[in-house]
């Protein structure tokens, strides 16, 4: 793959759509100040499409089980591992980190905590409460409750990514 390649529109729905306004802004390479890319400007509309497309896909999700949901995430892991360099030279263009710690810190931990995650996905269970009435049983259960939003900072946005996904794929068991 080329920098030139990269998809720079929005992912809804399995498929990658441009906004609804068709504005776009430039990201610059910070080490040359050349345009890298174009990127799809999303407003509020892309996100009331983005949501819908979130809930009605939450109908399924929900009741994928946690080893599935393991499965996922070590898939993704392995996928940013074997794309490592590639990814590591489009963080850098974004952002200016050195290709070497973008690789090497960023998409590293990115993986292991993807991995740490999927170790939870199926381990995590519901809790047996003693109630004061010793004739009846109260138990919780992790179970999903509904689209989650995420904001990623600017300076390490590819792993805080990657904890973000972790973090609300394995929990919502």
């Amino acid at each position: 793959m080329t920098l030139t390649s990269i998809q720079t529109q929005h992912f809804i729905k399995n498929e990658f759509i441009d906004s609804k306004s068709q504005q776009t802004f430039d990201t610059i390479d910070p080490s040359t100040e050349k345009v890298v890319a174009a990127v799809q400007r999303g407003d509020s509309q892309d996100i009331d499409l983005a949501v819908q497309a979130a809930r009605k896909a939450f109908t399924t999700w929900r009741d994928v089980s946690g080893p599935a949901r393991r499965d996922l995430l070590l898939k993704l892991a392995d996928l940013l591992e074997e794309n490592k360099q590639f990814v590591a030279e489009v963080e850098s263009k974004d952002n200016g980190k050195p290709v070497s710690v973008a690789r090497d810190v960023d998409i590293a931990l990115g993986v292991k905590h993807l991995r740490y995650f999927a170790g939870w996905a199926d381990k995590l269970q519901g809790k047996t409460i003693s109630p004061e009435n010793t004739g009846t049983v109260a138990m919780t259960f992790h179970e999903p409750v509904g689209v989650v939003g995420c904001i990623i900072p600017w300076n390490f946005p590819l792993l805080m990514m990657m904890w973000k996904i972790g973090e609300n794929t394995y929990v919502l068991i």
